[in-house]
């Protein structure tokens, strides 16, 4: 396999992954929140949603997010089908752009975030956006745990 490859690879193993937990939470703890000051699980998955589509904008204007403002914003929280169904489009606009890459580019094109101090190299910022869904993913299962909940079984 080649760099972009595993990245793809990476990317489609994270969602999947996610999606088995997303889709492990009952209704009774979609909108449960450890504390006051954190996100909910629907907000959580919303937040992994839209930060692709961010990132996504990121990378196609060179580290500059400008006034971007996701479309998914504005949607309510109903269930997880409806936010994975409202991010596909995205989902796949997204999978297309990192299909488009040459390996070339992955090693030398650089996504620069003057406000946030990050100067990365294309594949790796790419990685990093994979390593946010699973971050976020690993919180979500500590919620299960938390509340006592069943978690889905994600290491097969």
């Amino acid at each position: 396999m080649n760099a972009k490859e595993l990245l793809i690879l990476n990317f489609e193993e994270v969602r999947r992954r996610s999606i088995k937990v997303w889709k492990g939470i009952s209704e009774d703890y979609l909108f449960w929140k450890p504390d006051g000051d954190a996100m909910s699980c629907i907000e959580m998955v919303r937040h992994v949603l839209e930060g692709e589509n961010i990132y996504h904008h990121i990378i196609l204007h060179g580290g500059d997010l400008g006034n971007f403002e996701s479309p998914l914003k504005s949607n309510p929280y109903f269930s997880i089908e409806d936010e994975l169904r409202n991010a596909q489009p995205y989902r796949e606009k997204f999978l297309k752009m990192v299909h488009g890459f040459t390996t070339k580019e992955l090693d030398e094109v650089y996504i620069t975030r003057k406000a946030l101090g990050q100067h990365r190299k294309l594949g790796d910022y790419l990685l990093r956006i994979a390593y946010h869904e699973a971050v976020h993913t690993g919180q979500l299962l500590d919620y299960l745990r938390t509340v006592k909940a069943g978690r889905p079984k994600i290491w097969d």
